[in-house]
């Protein structure tokens, strides 16, 4: 990503590295490395034939907003470079995606299928649980419903480093916007650690083992400030330590939003959940000139945009999903942004997508 101002600044996440596979004007796709565990997540999943087999193997989770073509249209393609590998793919999506994975998968024959081949488990979110089903690889991806579970918060799914949460919004249909959450960093406070009696040593490097790893078995003896060691503490003991003598520093996050209207609904919940963003990736489909469009499609123009930031004040803004309308005005989205102080407007080039083939490319291929 770049600035419009510093092309070769530097985004301040820890364990994220976020990469945008589309251009202003192609299907959104945002790509996220979790850096300390080598994997992928990515949002959305429309037109992705132009990525590498090396980019799309480290996906192992994919999170779509909703299942219009350009934001669906993908999941075949990640199929094909996924199916002859025995590691589960998961897809997490409105209410109404397993139905729709589903009739995807099924569009085409499976008669040479292998036992080892992968299980795609799809996720439907809905406000109070998630539905989770699955298509068996080696049996053709029949499908397997595995019943539901409550949902308890906005997170939907977690790792060591980074969590997931997800807000049902209204596009004339179901529509889920996304937060990625890094992990606050083990930091320890050494005022908190002189005024507990305590003294830094080795012990803390076990007690981040422990207590924020989860290494199970890791002893975590404190070290007081006379140099004497304590018994071992238990994990409930060693988690509440560490919680005590942390910074308190925040985690990087961002926020990701795709069609979606500009209703008293929508804005409620996108402010309850995007307070405090770092990055603001979000479609800005419509010029403010055409926001009657905007408005009987469900979709953001331009003014929506700089009223969300100033709202949100996210650190950095992404637009995203411009119409296709707009080939040669694509400048004229960045004019009309006003966002506030202290944002940074980060810019992407028209395409990223190659341009098709027309018939004069390839006249004169098969000529003797």
């Amino acid at each position: 990503m770049h600035t419009m101002t510093k092309p070769r600044h530097r985004l301040p996440f820890r364990y994220l590295e976020p990469a945008v596979f589309s251009g202003l004007l192609d299907d959104p796709l945002l790509f996220l490395r979790i850096r300390p565990e080598r994997r992928a997540i990515l949002f959305d999943c429309g037109q992705i034939s132009h990525l590498a087999k090396r980019v799309v193997k480290p996906v192992d989770t994919v999170f779509i907003s909703h299942a219009h073509m350009d934001h669906v249209m993908g999941v075949p393609t990640l199929v094909r470079h996924h199916h002859a590998s025995p590691r589960p793919l998961d897809i997490f999506g409105p209410p109404g995606i397993i139905d729709r994975i589903g009739h995807l998968l099924h569009g085409f024959d499976w008669n040479l299928c292998e036992h080892y081949w992968f299980t795609l488990r799809v996720h439907e979110v809905h406000e109070s649980f998630i539905r989770e089903s699955h298509f068996y690889g080696p049996e053709g991806f029949s499908r397997s419903d595995r019943g539901e579970a409550r949902r308890s918060g906005g997170t939907i799914w977690s790792s060591p480093y980074v969590s997931v949460s997800a807000e049902l919004l209204d596009h004339k249909l179901p529509v889920l916007a996304f937060r990625i959450d890094e992990r606050p960093p083990f930091s320890v406070d050494a005022q908190k650690l002189a005024a507990m009696g305590l003294k830094a040593g080795d012990w803390l490097r076990d007690l981040k083992r422990s207590a924020w790893m989860g290494v199970a078995g890791t002893d975590v003896r404190p070290l007081s400030s006379d140099g004497t060691s304590a018994p071992p503490l238990d994990p409930g003991e060693a988690r509440k330590l560490c919680a005590a003598l942390q910074k308190g520093e925040r985690g990087c996050s961002i926020g990701y939003l795709t069609d979606v209207g500009w209703t008293g609904e929508n804005l409620a919940r996108l402010e309850r959940f995007f307070p405090g963003l770092t990055l603001l990736c979000s479609e800005c489909t419509f010029l403010a000139e055409d926001m009657e469009k905007a408005r009987a499609s469900h979709h953001l123009c331009s003014s929506d945009l700089s009223s969300l930031a100033r709202t949100l004040a996210p650190r950095y803004l992404l637009p995203m999903h411009l119409s296709k309308s707009y080939l040669r005005r694509n400048d004229d989205l960045y004019l009309e942004l006003s966002p506030p102080q202290g944002t940074t407007i980060l810019r992407l080039p028209k395409h990223i997508v190659p341009p098709p083939i027309g018939e004069e490319d390839v006249r004169g291929w098969l000529t003797p």
